[in-house]
């Protein structure tokens, strides 16, 4: 397996900071979050794109995805959305990245016309991102935060290519009552890659480092392919009194190939079985 973290855990850190960081504590990569508070996002121009691909380069750290805000079950007009979802493929285009990341956005609505929406725009956009090399992927979140609610959309999606899969958070498959094995079921047509990380309790969701908390996540990762990425998402933005991430790093990337080794002693009598 491969490990990433995302920027999420290092607000408004400059790109050379992130790519330090994961070069020296063993990350392949990074999920950039692309809001205008952090150095990339689908407002920078093109030369600062370049620039940034240039620096994370020049660290040996590749891009996992582009963590972009677009909603994509959410009401209203289909265009903005769309505009969105453009910009954030683009975006992860010229920084190489083969992965876009999406939410539902569809709370307040009976789940068939937020399916509705998000059928709509996904297959919409999955021929735009697949032509760009890029795949735009749901993530289990707010209105679709189980693998099975994603994969009502994503299977109705699936027949317009490659260009739209699935981002698998495991704290939001957990806090809906989902297992890992059913997450795994649910959604394995369309995996791109899982969001690992870890907190207290379902009442308190302040990060902690991997292992530290409640959440399954020998049990997710032994779910995922081997070849899949690890992507330690930890949620410093919005608990600004978590502890520093850069701090964690090294145990966290431990741990990582930890849940990877375990997983693929589990893998190898299952294989040997078959």
């Amino acid at each position: 397996m491969k490990y990433a973290f995302s920027t999420l855990g290092l607000p408004g850190a400059p790109l050379h900071r992130s790519a330090a960081l994961a070069a020296a504590h063993g990350y392949d990569g990074l999920e950039l979050r692309a809001h205008p508070e952090e150095p990339l996002h689908p407002g920078t121009p093109p030369a600062d794109r370049a620039a940034g691909l240039r620096t994370l380069k020049a660290a040996g750290v590749a891009v996992l995805g582009v963590a972009g805000y677009a909603r994509v079950a959410a009401p209203g007009a289909d265009e903005p959305v769309l505009a969105d979802l453009h910009a954030l493929v683009r975006l992860a285009a010229d920084l190489e990245a083969p992965y876009v990341r999406v939410f539902p956005g569809g709370a307040g609505q009976p789940p068939a016309v937020a399916d509705a929406h998000a059928v709509r725009r996904l297959a919409a956009a999955a021929p735009f991102a697949e032509r760009h090399g890029v795949r735009v992927l749901l993530e289990t979140h707010d209105s679709h935060r189980t693998g099975s609610a994603a994969a009502r959309v994503l299977d109705r999606v699936a027949q317009c290519g490659a260009g739209a899969g699935a981002l698998w958070d495991v704290l939001h498959t957990w806090l809906g009552g989902e297992s890992p094995a059913e997450s795994r079921r649910a959604l394995h047509r369309h995996l791109g890659y899982i969001q690992v990380k870890d907190v207290a309790s379902a009442l308190d969701l302040t990060p902690l480092g991997l292992g530290a908390g409640v959440l399954p996540l020998a049990e997710a990762v032994a779910a995922v392919p081997p070849e899949s990425w690890l992507c330690w998402e930890y949620e410093k933005r919005w608990y600004p009194g978590a502890a520093e991430l850069s701090g964690q790093l090294a145990r966290g990337r431990e741990h990582l190939a930890h849940l990877a080794a375990g997983a693929a002693t589990v893998a190898a009598p299952a294989a040997q079985a078959e």
